[in-house]
């Protein structure tokens, strides 16, 4: 499955470079892209890769901070830098390389978890032996460089919660976060990249200025958007198709997995439970975003 999301992506990476291509010819420019890669641990023994892959992100976009939302030149192309969870080894092995090239990141942090183990992890992953940072060692990061953002108090399924449940999630770990580190939040990353309509208007109503799903999609096209999509990047990924992610080759995908519950529902066959933003990802293709912008 991996080599066939890679092929096609190849597929569409082509097609956008002669597309670009044909606009400059013509004396156009083409449209700005900006993709928004997400990370969860760095281990030590793919610090390299990770350094390699932030040389590829300087070399090939203009990286950008995604608070506040960052204003696209045409013909350029941008990408942001993103991690979910908060594990320790972020500190140690990401934020230096990031510092070294100065790149801008967000860290979405599951705040009750701060200093203990990733125990939503599944049993026998490296993640779920893996301590999350405590508060003490993110405030000692540059906040110039390293923006914080709420990755709910305790990374549930909020789809699955009560919207007294999930709006306590939504709300009281913004909170928490603001009393911790003296300073504004206004970000936050869905866990599993769950979500529906009623948790986006839950977030807004939390205060939160910008949210994160795990879609792989291109990012910030229009600047009023509440809601923005996410390509999942891992050091181990192959060379190719890092960049492939980076240059928004991957942003298919979305597509892909509408069709896919579309024939599911049709043949009376059940969503997969696990994969949380089905709901909203049918009404987002079809309604063409108007409920999240």
């Amino acid at each position: 499955m991996r080599t066939i999301k890679f092929l096609i992506s190849l597929g569409i990476f082509i097609g956008d470079y002669f597309s670009r291509l044909v606009l400059r010819l013509l004396g156009r420019k083409p449209a700005a892209t900006c993709v928004v890669l997400y990370y969860h641990s760095i281990p030590d023994d793919q610090k390299r890769a990770f350094a390699h892959q932030m040389d590829v992100v300087s070399n090939s976009t203009i990286p950008v901070p995604v608070q506040p939302v960052p204003q696209l030149l045409p013909g350029k192309r941008y990408s942001a830098i993103t991690f979910d969870d908060g594990f320790e080894n972020i500190i140690s092995n990401a934020v230096p390389e990031l510092e070294k090239r100065d790149i801008p990141a967000a860290v979405f942090l599951t705040v009750k978890y701060l200093g203990q183990f990733a125990v939503w992890w599944p049993p026998g992953t490296p993640e779920r032996q893996q301590n999350i940072a405590p508060v003490e060692k993110w405030r000692q990061l540059p906040a110039d460089l390293i923006s914080i953002g709420s990755h709910t108090l305790t990374h549930p399924y909020l789809s699955s919660l009560s919207e007294q449940g999930a709006r306590m999630e939504l709300f009281e770990s913004r909170a928490m976060l603001q009393d911790l580190f003296k300073r504004k939040i206004g970000i936050l990353s869905f866990p599993y990249g769950d979500f529906n309509a009623d948790l986006v208007d839950w977030c807004r109503d939390a205060g939160y200025e910008h949210v994160f799903t795990s879609m792989p999609e291109n990012a910030f096209e229009n600047g009023n958007v509440f809601i923005s999509g996410r390509v999942s990047v891992e050091p181990t990924d192959w060379t190719l198709e890092f960049r492939l992610k980076l240059l928004g080759a991957y942003r298919w995908l979305p597509h892909a997995i509408f069709w896919k519950h579309r024939v599911r529902s049709i043949m009376g066959r059940p969503k997969n439970p696990c994969f949380g933003f089905s709901e909203t990802l049918l009404k987002k293709l079809t309604a063409r975003k108007k409920d999240f912008v």
